[in-house]
C-alpha cells in the first residue's frame, strides 16, 4: 500500500528509531499539574480595535513611502522582496504580530524550534522558476545536476521515517490505511490512485495542465473547472467511491490541507491537492517534502532577509483613505501607543479579506465579496515538550504521526530534522487540530472562550489515544488558537468570477495579495500572490 505522498509520485521510506519507550499497560490517567505552559495566539485585542478605531490616539507624526504593504505573512513578504528586486525598494511593511510570517509563525524552547502553523513545502515543480530562485538563495536548493534537475540540501529534505498511521492499535508505514481492508476496499483505493495519476498528466484544450500550482496557471477548460461546482464528497459518491477507509483518508486530507471536510471543499480542490504536485529533483522524488524544525517560518524569514526595506511589527493599520496623490493610512504602534500617518503612492493589502474589508470601509469601488463569504475554520496548535513517547507495535516515531479516526490530525515531530534527534533529550511534537465539528463562526467563538485549563485535558487525552501512558512524560504544553485559520476552497470559490474580481486593483492605488485571493492556503500560493500584486504595481509605475 503506498504512502500518502508516494502515490503522488513514486517514492520510498526508510526505517530509523527515535524516542521509543515501552508501552505502560494499565496506567490510570495521570494528573496534569506537572505540565507547564500557556495559551498563546494572535493579538486579538489590538486587532479588534479595527472595530472601534475611536479608542486609538490621533497621529503624532507623518511619514512617506512609495508603497505601503499591510500584512507580513508570506504574500506581503513575497511582494516586498519582489519590489526590492525589481527597482522599488522604497516600501514599508507593517504587521500586527510581534513577528512576521502569518500562519508560518514559529516558536522555540530549550529543546527545539517548532512551528505554530505551516510546516513543510513539497518539492516544487521545476517550471516554478521564481520559487526555485528563492529556494536557491535561501540555501535549500544547492545547485543543478547535469540533467537540469535541482539538488536540494539534504538537511532540508524530510528525514526518514516520514509518515505512519496508527490503525487497529498498530503503527503502519504511510498514512493510507492498509490494515483490515477488504478486497473491494483495496480496489477502490487502486481506482482512486489511478484517477489521480491520469489527472496529473491531463491537459486542457488550452494546453495547460488540468491541475497546476499556482492554481491560476491551471487549465480553464470547463471539463475540469466544472468540478469546482460540487463538493468532493458529492463527487466521490457519484463516482462510486464508498469505502469507509478511503473516505476517511480523503476527509483527513481535506481537513489537513484546507481546514474543512470533504463535504465542504470543492471536488476540484480535493483533486488538485493530489494531481498538482509535480516536483522533480536530482536527489529527491516528487513525493518528498522540505521541512525545518521551525516549519515554514524558515521560508518566511528568508523572504524577510532577501530585501532590506523596513518592517514595523506590532503595528496596526486602522484607517485607509484615498488622497489626491495616493493613499493615506493611519497606523498604531502597540509598543509606544502612538499613531502615525503614512502617506503612500500605493498600498498593498496583504491581509485576509475580512481585515481588508474593514480597512476599505471608506473606499468605494472594490470588488471584495461580502464579509463572512469565505470559510475560515479555527485551529488549535499544541506544541508539547516530551521526554518520551510510549511506543506501540509497528513503525517507529516518524515526522508525521496520525491515528485513524482521530479528532485531531496527529502531530509532526519538530525535532525530526535536528542532528540531535536521537540524543535522548526532550523532544517537541506539534499537534494540529482543525475545529471542524461546527460552522466556523460558532467554532471560533467557542475556541476564543476556552481557557488553557480546559484545552489542556483535551490535548493530553488526545495524545493518550496515540500513546497510552504518555502523560507523565509531558513537560510542557504551549497552545495556540488561530481564530480564522486558513481559507477553505468551498464549491464555486476557485473558478467563480468573484475570486478574480476581488484581486483587481482599486484605481491603481490599492492592490491585493493573500492566499484568500487564491482560495487555497499553500506557501506556493502566498508566494505567487505577492509576486502577482508586486508586478501589477510595477506595471502601473512604469
Amino acid at each position: 500500500m503506498p504512502t500518502r505522498r508516494s502515490f503522488l509520485a513514486q517514492g520510498g521510506a526508510a526505517l530509523t528509531g527515535a524516542l521509543l519507550l515501552p508501552v505502560l499497560p494499565g496506567c490510570a490517567p495521570a494528573p496534569l499539574a506537572h505540565i507547564k505552559g500557556q495559551l498563546l495566539g494572535q493579538d486579538a485585542a489590538t486587532g479588534h480595535l479595527l472595530r472601534d478605531p475611536g479608542k486609538i490616539p490621533a497621529p503624532t507624526r507623518t511619514i512617506q513611502t512609495e508603497v505601503l504593504i499591510i500584512g507580513g505573512g508570506v504574500a506581503g513578504l513575497s511582494a516586498r522582496r519582489w519590489l526590492h528586486r525589481n527597482g522599488q525598494p522604497n516600501t514599508l511593511l507593517v504587521e500586527l504580530a510581534a513577528e512576521i510570517g502569518g500562519n508560518a509563525a514559529a516558536g522555540r524552547n530549550a529543546a527545539s524550534a517548532y512551528p505554530w502553523g505551516a510546516h513543510y513545502l513539497p518539492v516544487p515543480d521545476v517550471r516554478n522558476t521564481e520559487l526555485l530562485d528563492f529556494l536557491q538563495e535561501a540555501g535549500t536548493l544547492t545547485g543543478y545536476a547535469a540533467d537540469g534537475r535541482p539538488i536540494y540540501n539534504e538537511y532540508h529534505l524530510c528525514h526518514d521515517p516520514e509518515e505512519r498511521l496508527n490503525i487497529q492499535g498498530h503503527w503502519q508505514e504511510g498514512l493510507v490505511p492498509g490494515l483490515g481492508l477488504s478486497a473491494a476496499d483495496q480496489a477502490q483505493f487502486a481506482r482512486f490512485f489511478k484517477l489521480v495519476e491520469t489527472l496529473k498528466v491531463a491537459k486542457g484544450h488550452d494546453g495547460r495542465d488540468a491541475f497546476r500550482i499556482p492554481l491560476d496557471q491551471s487549465s480553464a477548460d470547463a471539463e475540469y473547472q466544472q468540478l469546482d461546482s460540487i463538493s468532493l464528497a458529492d463527487y466521490l459518491a457519484c463516482e462510486g467511491f464508498t469505502a469507509p477507509a478511503l473516505l476517511w483518508y480523503l476527509n483527513y486530507g481535506c481537513r489537513d490541507d484546507y481546514g474543512a471536510t470533504a463535504a465542504q471543499v470543492s471536488a476540484w480542490a480535493g483533486l488538485h491537492y493530489f494531481a498538482s504536485r509535480k516536483g522533480l529533483a536530482h536527489n529527491a522524488t516528487g513525493s518528498d517534502v522540505l521541512t525545518w524544525p521551525e516549519g515554514n517560518h524558515f521560508l518566511a524569514d528568508n523572504l524577510r532577509r532577501q530585501a532590506s526595506a523596513p518592517i514595523q511589527t506590532r503595528t496596526l493599520a486602522y484607517d485607509l483613505r484615498e488622497t489626491a496623490s495616493g493613499v493615506e493610512v493611519l497606523t498604531y504602534d502597540v509598543a509606544t501607543r502612538q499613531s502615525t500617518r503614512v502617506q503612500a503612492r500605493q498600498v498593498l493589502l496583504a491581509t485576509p479579506q475580512h481585515i481588508a474589508h474593514r480597512l476599505l470601509a471608506a473606499v468605494p469601488g472594490h470588488a471584495l465579496p461580502p464579509p463572512g463569504t469565505l470559510h475560515h475554520a479555527p485551529w488549535l496548535i499544541a506544541n508539547l515538550t516530551v521526554t518520551g513517547l510510549p511506543q506501540g507495535p509497528g513503525r517507529p516515531l516518524s515526522w508525521d504521526n496520525v491515528r485513524y479516526g482521530s479528532a485531531s490530525l496527529g502531530y509532526v515531530n519538530a525535532t525530526q530534522q535536528s542532528v540531535k534527534q536521537d540524543d535522548g533529550g526532550p523532544k517537541v511534537i506539534t499537534m494540529y487540530w482543525p475545529l471542524t465539528d461546527e460552522a466556523p463562526a460558532p467554532a471560533r467563538r467557542r475556541a476564543y472562550q476556552t481557557a488553557y485549563a480546559d484545552w489542556l485535558p483535551r490535548v493530553v487525552a488526545e495524545l493518550e489515544t496515540y500513546h497510552p501512558g504518555v502523560t507523565p512524560y509531558i513537560q510542557q504544553a504551549d497552545l495556540w488558537v488561530w481564530g480564522h485559520g486558513m481559507v477553505a476552497p468551498t464549491p464555486g470559490l476557485l473558478w467563480g468570477a468573484a475570486r478574480q474580481a476581488a484581486m483587481q486593483p482599486v484605481r491603481n492605488r490599492i492592490f491585493f495579495a493573500h492566499t484568500d485571493f487564491s482560495g487555497i492556503s499553500f506557501f506556493e500560493e502566498g508566494f505567487y500572490q505577492g509576486i502577482r500584486a508586486a508586478q501589477e504595481i510595477l506595471v502601473v509605475n512604469g
